[in-house]
């Protein structure tokens, strides 16, 4: 199940094919609310079937333990853009000082949403996972390879930020 040139061997192709049929939705939902960007989400969704189709032989054969595979390609995904992100946002602000976007109205969703995109990406994660798609801390921790401890300390501080951008103040 590898990769032979730019075409899957044929039961690699299916099973892919399956894993996508069984998993897309869900994964792009997740994307798109830890992606700062719906282009981003897609992106994310896209990169972590790429990287499955790359080493269909790293993917769990399990379909629970697949969906998990899938999310930890995400998270990765994320904060990698998260990274790049932040060099390139601190470059600009030493290039260009005062670069403020000063729209004042936005509609809750759109609050809410760069409330999120300023996490750091695994808090972002796992905010996104526990309160939007109501999964538990033990499956979470499960998920992402963390402790359940470390996964409850990633939630406060992520209500913590998420208040003080809320209220106006970051952090």
């Amino acid at each position: 199940m590898t990769i032979e040139g730019p075409v899957l061997q044929t039961d690699a192709r299916d099973r892919l094919a399956d894993l996508f049929e069984r998993h897309h939705q869900r994964l792009y939902s997740f994307a798109l609310r830890v992606a700062a960007t719906d282009d981003e989400a897609r992106d994310l969704m896209q990169d972590a079937f790429v990287r499955a189709a790359r080493n269909m032989a790293r993917v769990p054969a399990d379909d629970h333990a697949a969906m998990s595979w899938l999310v930890r390609v995400v998270v990765n995904l994320s904060r990698d853009a998260h990274r790049r992100r932040s060099v390139r946002d601190a470059f600009l602000r030493l290039v260009r000082s005062g670069s403020h976007d000063p729209r004042s109205s936005l509609d809750a969703a759109a609050t809410v949403r760069r409330a999120l995109a300023a996490l750091p990406p695994r808090q972002r994660a796992i905010v996104v996972l526990h309160h939007l798609e109501e999964e538990p801390v033990a499956a979470i921790a499960a998920m992402l390879g963390l402790s359940q401890i470390t996964v409850r300390w990633h939630l406060a501080a992520a209500r913590r930020r998420l208040s003080a951008f809320l209220h106006g103040a970051r952090s």
